[in-house]
């Protein structure tokens, strides 16, 4: 079940790569708009299968000066 999503998550990746790199030629404004939308669904997509796919987030650590200012003892 993990490789398939694993799948998934590279597909989306590709797409958006695809997408990117697409924008970055000479579009007419029609076509332009639709690769952004595909861009954006893709991604939203991608993000979707990442919160599914991965559940736990995890917080980047405070430096102990941030720690300090904000008043936290260790």
């Amino acid at each position: 079940m993990l490789d398939e999503e694993f799948a998934r998550i590279r597909a989306h990746r590709n797409n958006i790569h695809r997408y990117r790199s697409l924008l970055k030629t000479q579009l007419s404004d029609i076509e332009r708009q639709f690769i952004e939308r595909r861009m954006a669904e893709e991604t939203a997509s991608l993000e979707a299968l990442n919160s599914e796919t991965f559940p736990i987030g995890f917080a980047l650590s405070e430096t102990p000066a941030a720690q300090a200012s904000a008043g936290v003892v260790s």
